[in-house]
This record gives C-alpha cells, sequence and structure tokens, in this order.
C-alpha cells in the first residue's frame, strides 16, 4: 500500500505492517501533528520503502534517538523511526489507500488536555457546518 505528503512530493510504500492502529496522546506527538493524537501503525523496516522524494525529506529528533520525518515542502508528518528498533512508526493518515486495521489502543492519554473533550456536549457535523 501506498502512501504521500499532502503535496505528493514524496511517497512511500508498505508492503505489509501490523494491522493494528495505536493512537498516541503523548504531548509530543500533539505537537508534532498539532492534532489531539497521533494515528500509527507500524512496519518492520525491510517492509518499508521510500518511492520518490526522499531527497525532500526532513526530520527532527524529538527526543534521543527518535526522528520524525516529514516533507520539507508541505510539512506534513509521515514517519518516525528510532535507532536500534525494527519497526517503522507510519502515521496512518498518510496513507493513501484504507489499511484495513482495527483500532488497537490509545497510549498516553495522561497528556490529554481538559478542553479536548469528544463527550456527548461537544457538537459534531458530517461537513463544516453552514453559518447562522
Amino acid at each position: 500500500m501506498r502512501g504521500s505528503c499532502l503535496c505528493g512530493a514524496i511517497a512511500y510504500e508498505v508492503d505489509e505492517h501490523s494491522g493494528r492502529v495505536v493512537h498516541c496522546h503523548c504531548r509530543t506527538c500533539q505537537k508534532a501533528q498539532s492534532a489531539a493524537f497521533s494515528s500509527n501503525i507500524f512496519a518492520s523496516r525491510e517492509h518499508f520503502r521510500w518511492i520518490h522524494g526522499q531527497e525532500l525529506l526532513s526530520f527532527y529528533q524529538s527526543s534521543p534517538g527518535k526522528s520524525r520525518y516529514f516533507c520539507s515542502e508541505c510539512g506534513s508528518h509521515l514517519v518516525a523511526m528510532r535507532e536500534g528498533q525494527p519497526n517503522v512508526i507510519v502515521r496512518a493518515l498518510s496513507l493513501d489507500e484504507d489499511p484495513k486495521v482495527e483500532s488497537f489502543t490509545h497510549i498516553w492519554t495522561s497528556h490529554d488536555l481538559p478542553w479536548l473533550d469528544f463527550g456527548d456536549g461537544v457538537p459534531a457535523y458530517p461537513e463544516f457546518p453552514e453559518a447562522d
């Protein structure tokens, strides 16, 4: 299955993955993704490869031994890798196809912010709501 950045300059391919999504709520993921959490699947390094645009990859070492890779053109966060670990942490929402995975777990929920309440009291819309 293929994945890419927002502008399409970088693309990758994953032959096989964990089959499960882990939603990470840690503050580092929140900051890196500008979102409440990061949804990730894991692929062994031998099942992951860059197809094109690798020269446009930038990375940031967010903690010792962990690098987060993103497109230097559009800023899309694509993967993270830890030194000495056999897996690539693939940002599931950068995939161009349905990975046919199940939600597995939420981690680091202790970092959730109180105003990020997804409960019944918060209005939800299938698309952007019409202005009143």
